[in-house]
């Protein structure tokens, strides 16, 4: 099966995002911003609402200050096969256990329609690693999302038989939606940008477990020095400090010698619920509304 698409191809059908966290919401208003139809399915109808009602609420802005693109619509199915009716692309970007995506990849094989690309946001995990329910390997890669609109980059990268068609079919079609790709030429564990942050945030996490600096003083060094306007500790709140615990972990997985010591710094504030901006209080206090 050929997954080759341009965008006149896809223009009128709709994306499934299975997902409706923080990024999830955040692809889904990517997808949306061309007036297209953008499916959200979760198991939680409450994270959905919020998800849609995010997507609604952002929409226009996100259009009116790129000076092009139409305003779309996000809405909620009930079902994976719902999600998947007619798709052109089906984006997961569900918690980073594999269990979960090996299951839900497993779903969405079975419903999905014949030339629907497969596309998962894991940050730490190759697409090789949750393929095994996948009857056709050549539909799946990896997309990694940043923090869109805001971050609009993403890294592309093979599951091993990714078919070449649908790689350059991403490449050609996601920056008409201000999604700007980056191909990995081969696997890598963190793709290519999330290598280069990871140093940056462990070492961050580490001159502040050591006592060294506060993260409001890391985080005012970076503003200063490379004009950022957030700083590390800043962005790690804003992903939700129990994403980036995951993620160090699974880093410390692969590589058994990386220090602890940002990895127990993290766990204090995952232990006493503070995750970030999310729930009102990590590195840093967020009043809530």
């Amino acid at each position: 099966m050929a997954y080759t698409h341009d965008f006149e191809d896809i223009r009128d059908r709709p994306v499934a995002v299975f997902g409706a966290g923080t990024l999830g919401r955040r692809i889904a208003l990517m997808f949306a911003s061309r007036g297209g139809k953008v499916r959200i399915y979760d198991p939680s109808a409450e994270q959905v609402a919020a998800a849609i009602d995010y997507v609604a609420q952002t929409l226009p802005g996100v259009v009116a200050e790129r000076g092009h693109g139409d305003v779309g619509r996000a809405e909620a199915a009930t079902s994976v096969g719902e999600a998947l009716d007619d798709a052109w692309l089906a984006v997961e970007a569900v918690p980073e256990r594999l269990d979960i995506k090996i299951s839900l990849w497993g779903q969405i094989d079975e419903a999905a329609p014949a030339d629907t690309i497969f596309a998962t946001n894991s940050s730490s995990y190759p697409s090789r690693t949750m393929i095994e329910k996948v009857k056709d390997k050549t539909r799946l890669c990896n997309m990694h999302f940043y923090m869109p609109p805001g971050s609009p980059a993403v890294d592309l990268m093979s599951d091993g038989e990714t078919d070449r068609g649908l790689l350059d079919t991403l490449l050609a079609v996601l920056p008409e939606f201000d999604i700007h790709p980056f191909e990995a030429r081969k696997e890598s564990v963190g793709f290519i940008f999330n290598r280069i942050w990871a140093a940056i945030k462990r070492e961050s996490l580490a001159v502040v477990a050591e006592g060294v600096a506060r993260p409001e003083d890391v985080d005012g060094m970076f503003r200063i020095n490379w004009q950022m306007p957030v700083g590390p500790f800043q962005m790690m709140d804003q992903v939700g400090l129990d994403v980036v615990l995951d993620i160090e972990n699974h880093y410390a997985e692969e590589n058994p010698a990386l220090p602890a010591g940002p990895r127990e710094l993290l766990h204090k504030y995952v232990d006493a619920g503070n995750l970030g901006v999310k729930t009102g209080e990590g590195f840093y206090h967020y009043p809530q509304s």
